[in-house]
């Protein structure tokens, strides 16, 4: 069932070995890329709020996400709640080492609890591929094999098809339509005993 691999590299940083990507830790030599990606319109789109000014960005990444990232490692170490502690995880194509998107965790509180939500994005240039779908996958077994998540949500905007598709392939369910912001989204959850892997 578990076709990806986590580890912890010898430069310290954790990473889930999917099939043509990998998910790994931000770094703070991803900020020029993540920057870039947040910009791209087809990104910003559907991710509204990640589209900040770069000192805006690098004092998130540094201060904010990277520590965060080490928190969340540290809790399962221990064998901890992970409680509201994000995660958030750079898509890094094995092909070439690019920096193609993210997949993160954390509560969001729009959501009905348990509300540990999945969200992600890939750069224009690399959609279709099935990447996004197997970074979902290695994110969905890191967490149901690791901590103790029993339940992951996701949502997307209505109009956001290929996104839709994602999260419905990665076995999600669809629970209702919400509103957030003004904005209508197909709300899904994933429950650890339905989840059968890859």
């Amino acid at each position: 069932m578990d076709t990806n691999t986590h580890s912890i590299s010898e430069e310290n940083t954790f990473t889930i070995d999917c099939k043509d990507v990998i998910l790994r830790e931000f770094i703070d030599t991803d900020l020029d890329t993540f920057h870039l990606l947040t910009w791209q319109p087809e990104v910003y789109e559907y991710s509204p709020g990640w589209n900040v000014s770069k000192d805006q960005r690098k004092d998130w990444l540094i201060n904010y996400e990277i520590p965060e990232n080490k928190g969340f490692f540290n809790a399962v170490s221990k064998g901890e709640d992970i409680g509201d502690i994000r995660l958030r995880l750079g898509i890094i194509l094995k092909e070439t080492g690019e920096f193609i998107g993210w997949c993160c965790s954390g509560i969001k509180d729009e959501l009905p609890p348990p509300n540990r939500e999945i969200m992600y994005a890939i750069s224009k240039d690399h959609r279709g591929k099935g990447y996004t779908t197997q970074a979902l996958q290695g994110m969905i077994n890191y967490l149901f094999e690791s901590t103790n998540v029993e339940v992951l949500s996701a949502i997307a905007l209505l109009n956001n098809v290929p996104s839709n598709r994602v999260i419905q392939k990665c076995g999600f369910s669809f629970q209702s339509i919400i509103e957030i912001d003004n904005e209508k989204y197909n709300y899904y959850k994933l429950d650890k005993k339905d989840w059968t892997g890859f």
